[in-house]
Formats: structure tokens, sequence, C-alpha cells
């Protein structure tokens, strides 16, 4: 493959349009990152540490941060769309290994949307029709995202600056409800101390236990690298957008988890499926919950939407790539989406909704996700003496080598149903991969033989 001229500060010949600066940059990780996961899953990392959440935030955080600076040399010096899948290809250069972390990119796509699909369904929802059964309201929700995206989702910086600025909305009226509350006697600081934890279970177990779902919620770095073509002066722009969005959402997220940890007690959020909305309830503040229901519901619904677009896409990638059936490729005449690959992630995610807990899905795609990281931190060791002709960021040798380690460290955390649920997208790629390949010797056999 040859390679495209890339100028000083690493912008490649591109056929789309630069138009992303460095601040909108920024917006648009946050936006990934400020998701839903912070809404549906505090109750989750309260069953394993209490009101103690900063512990596991703060655990996550620092994985980030880690996991950022590999990210931000594999960006920097190949700017291409692609991401973790593309720096696989060029480090290992085995068709196979590309089409497994793409396949697992694709995997935790559908799964996060149906852990976010039950989440939708939850006690936000239920706060504004409390009378509709949860599974229902699942299958309709998803389907609705199945219509939409066959239709064509339309998406703009504008709409994800929107979305951003909507969803960040919702999470400071927590943390000033939250301090008004406290400020006002409700809560105690003990309830965020190391005293708060369940019987049995020590703070660094029960903190470690809790940083796998705690991960879920700084995912979202990982979609920059497919903007890496749009962006302006790329070398000088991801860096400061992605360490600065990852720190925003950091401080963000650990001020949500010293608010509700001090307010709500801590077997209430353990239980709750809405556990944010706890905290206007035991806040005494006549704030409408109806609105901050709404609130939690659209940033859920988006990020659905968006998961589901990506599963979709890299989907059909993967077959234009030739490494899943050309089934999937198929392009609607009408509205030019990829119909197949939108109908196969729909069905995939309404089956995987029935699978697990959101606490369980979204730890399912922590460990999906985590491989993919892992890849990626081998490959920016791999390309350390690949040399480039522009500038870019350069990541010491040994924060990747912490991300791998601690990469790995969390995949000890993972439970057995999580391996297990894993495995079976795992042993489901491979079934695929293995019969694209037999139809591309079959297409090759036929051009011998028609020749």
């Amino acid at each position: 493959m040859a390679e495209t001229e890339t100028s000083e500060h690493g912008e490649t010949n591109t056929k789309l349009k630069r138009s992303i600066t460095t601040l909108l940059l920024f917006f648009f990780i946050v936006g990934d990152t400020l998701g839903a996961g912070i809404y549906t899953l505090v109750g989750t990392m309260a069953a394993d540490v209490g009101g103690a959440l900063w512990m596991p935030l703060l655990i996550a955080l620092v994985l980030a941060l880690l996991t950022a600076g590999t990210y931000a040399e594999l960006i920097t010096k190949y700017p291409h769309a692609g991401g973790a899948a593309r720096y696989a290809e060029r480090a290992f250069k085995k068709p196979f290994v590309t089409f497994l972390i793409g396949f697992m990119m694709l995997s935790s796509g559908i799964t996060t949307s149906a852990a976010l699909a039950n989440a939708f369904a939850g006690d936000y929802f239920q706060a504004l029709v409390p009378s509709i059964p949860s599974v229902p309201l699942t299958i309709v929700f998803i389907v609705l995202l199945v219509i939409i995206n066959l239709r064509g989702v339309r998406e703009s910086l504008m709409a994800n600056v929107v979305a951003t600025l909507i969803e960040m909305t919702g999470l400071l009226i927590v943390i000033i409800v939250a301090a008004i509350a406290f400020g006002g006697g409700v809560g105690s600081l003990e309830n965020v101390t190391f005293a708060s934890m369940p019987d049995g279970v020590s703070p660094l177990s029960g903190a470690f236990a809790a940083s796998v779902t705690a991960f879920f919620s700084f995912l979202g770095f990982e979609a920059a690298a497919n903007m890496a073509e749009e962006v302006k002066e790329p070398s000088r722009a991801y860096p400061r957008a992605l360490f600065g969005a990852i720190l925003t959402a950091g401080v963000v997220y650990l001020l949500i988890a010293l608010g509700a940890g001090i307010v709500v007690p801590a077997d209430v959020m353990a239980g709750s499926e809405g556990p944010l909305l706890e905290v206007i309830n035991y806040s005494g503040i006549a704030f409408p919950q109806w609105l901050f229901a709404i609130i939690a519901l659209v940033a859920i619904g988006n990020g659905a939407l968006l998961f589901m677009v990506m599963a979709s896409r890299a989907t059909y990638g993967l077959a234009e790539a030739k490494l899943l059936p050309k089934v999937f490729g198929q392009i609607a005449p009408l509205r030019r989406t990829p119909w197949v690959a939108i109908l196969v992630v729909g069905a995939a995610t309404l089956g995987m909704s029935f699978v697990g807990d959101v606490g369980t899905l979204a730890d399912t795609t922590v460990l999906l996700l985590v491989l993919v990281f892992i890849s990626a931190n081998i490959s920016v060791l791999v390309l350390k003496e690949d040399k480039v002709d522009h500038k870019h960021f350069t990541c010491p040798r040994v924060v990747s080598v912490l991300a791998l380690v601690a990469s790995v460290v969390l995949l000890t955390q993972q439970s057995g149903t999580t391996w297990l649920i894993a495995g079976g997208y795992i042993v489901v790629g491979i079934i695929l991969y293995l019969i694209a390949r037999a139809a591309r010797k079959g297409e090759a056999v036929g051009e011998v033989d028609l020749g």
C-alpha cells in the first residue's frame, strides 16, 4: 500500500475536509466520554465499594490517561481513520489479527447498545411512565434505533456539541443539587470513606472490582481515532484535546461520585437502575424528577444510537475489506445505508439485551475494549522504530508498558460470565471470518477457471 504525503503537522492527503479544530475535537471527545455510562453505572459500582465511588473512578482515570498516551502517539503518527484495527494491521501484518480487533470493536458497540437499551427501560423511564413493562420497552427502543439507522443518521459537529451540553447539564445539575443538599445537612462525608464499604470487602479488592465498570465511563476516546483525517494539524490538536477531555471527564465524574456518595445511602444506589435520579430524590430539593429523567434518557438514547451506528458501519467496513461475508456490505439503493449490517447489528443488540443486565453488559464492553487496548499498546511498542516524515506526539515506552500491565490486571477482575459472553463473540467472529475466507478462495478459483 502506497504511503500518502504527510505535512509537518501530520496532515495527510484526504478526500475529507479538514474542518475540526482543537476545540471542536475536545468537545467531540468530551461528548463521547461524558456519555450514558455515568448515568447508569453508579449503582453497579456502589454494590462493590458502597459510597466510596471515587476510588474505582480514580483507578479508571489513571488507566484511561495511560492508554490515551498510546493513542496520542499512534493517532498523530498515523493520522488515518480506522483506529486500533489499522494500527494492528501496520504492526502485525496479519489479516486475521486486523479482523479480530475490528470485530471486537463492533462487538463492543453491539454490547454497549444493548446495555443502554436496558438502561433506557429502567428507572429513568419508569419515573415518567411507571406502568410500562421493561422488556417490551427495550424491544421498541431497539427497533426505533434500527429504523433511524436505516433512514440514515445525519450527524454534525453542532449536534455533537448540543448532545454534549445536554449530558453535561444533567451532570452539573446532580453536582449542584448534591452540594446544596450537603450544605443543608443532608448526608455525611463518612458515606464516601472506607467505612461505607460492603461487609467483608476490602477497599482495594472492592475498588479494583468496581474499576472494570468505572472504566466503561471513559471509553469514548477510542472513537476519536476515526476523526484523524478531518482534524486540522492533528499532531498538535490530538494530544491537547485527548488529555484535556479525559481530565475534564475525570473531574466531573469524581464530583458526581462524591455528591452521589454523600447524599444517597449506598444500598439505595446499589439497587437503582437510575442512580443519579436518587440524588434528586434524597436531596429534598424541589427539582422536577421528570425533567432530569428526560435529560438522562436523551443521554442514554443518543449513546445507544451512536454505538449502533458505529457497529453497523464497522460491520460494513469489514465486509468491504473482505474480512466478513460480502452480504454484510449490501447498500440500500435509495437511502445508501448498509441495510444488511444495520439489521444484523440490530438483531444482535436485541438478543444481547436479554443476555445480561446493564452491569454485566457494560463489563463485557470493557473486556472487549481492553483487549483492543492491549493490541494498541503492543502495536505502539512494535512500531517505535517505524519512522515517519512529520512531527508527532511521542509516548514514553514506560507509559505504554504500564498501560499494558494495567490492562492485563483489569482483565483479571472480569467475571466468568463476562469472559463467556466475550468468548461467544470471538467464536462467532471466527466462523464468519472463515466463511468470508472460503468465499474469497472460491471467487479466486472461479476467476482462474474463467480465464
